[in-house]
């Protein structure tokens, strides 16, 4: 039985927290080209949704990893509820508060992705611009945490992150088409409700066909 002390466990934390912080800023990008509706006729906008959206799932279920790492791991005196709660960690309790908040928004986004089709437009464009606040707090997360984020290659990807997030959010801003106000992108694989007035042509009886016509002699 691996003991909660093993230094894996920190070795499965500090690498699934990057994987996690890089697939997180790849969303974030891909994002980005599905709201400024990019896509040709070899990658489609449905293409790059899809691409977004498969990312995104790959990028929690790191980020659960790094979470679930962190609080088996006794070296560290962080629980289950500092993964949830700011200020409840007794471990670097801003940077894992920080952790905590880029968390919540991370799995309001996701949840209110989950339910795009229950929920109105309006509500889920509030809900996802939230995903920039968490990455943005995750970064400063990863560089105040993390034990490579400030020196080597930990340096070199948290920077690089850094800079195509804010490179990211400055073409979502100025560069985002006015044919794009106010839509959102749909999941080709997502099922379409049918319209409310349409109702379906009722036929009992199948049509025969007509028997030919006599002609009087």
């Amino acid at each position: 039985m691996i003991a909660l002390t093993t230094p894996y466990l920190w070795y499965t934390t500090r690498a699934t927290g990057l994987v996690a912080l890089i697939l997180f800023t790849m969303v974030v990008t891909l994002g980005t080209l599905v709201a400024n509706r990019i896509g040709g006729t070899t990658v489609g906008r449905f293409e790059i949704n899809e691409l977004h959206r498969s990312l995104s799932m790959v990028a929690v279920v790191f980020l659960a990893i790094h979470i679930i790492t962190t609080v088996l791991d006794s070296y560290v005196s962080t629980g289950i509820i500092s993964a949830f709660i700011p200020m409840t960690s007794a471990y670097k309790r801003v940077a894992i508060t920080l952790g905590a908040v880029a968390f919540d928004l991370i799995l309001a986004v996701w949840i209110s992705s989950l339910l795009k089709l229950r929920i109105t437009n309006t509500s889920w464009r509030f809900i996802h611009w939230f995903s920039w606040i968490s990455v943005v707090t995750a970064l400063v997360h990863a560089y105040m945490s993390g034990t490579d984020s400030r020196t080597g290659i930990g340096l070199v990807l948290v920077s690089a992150c850094s800079g195509v997030v804010v490179l990211a959010a400055l073409w979502r801003f100025f560069g985002r088409p006015t044919r794009a106000a106010g839509r959102t992108a749909l999941s080709p694989l997502a099922k379409l409700k049918p319209p409310a007035n349409t109702r379906p042509v009722s036929r009992p009886f199948a049509s025969s066909p007509r028997p030919p016509t006599r002609r009087g002699r």
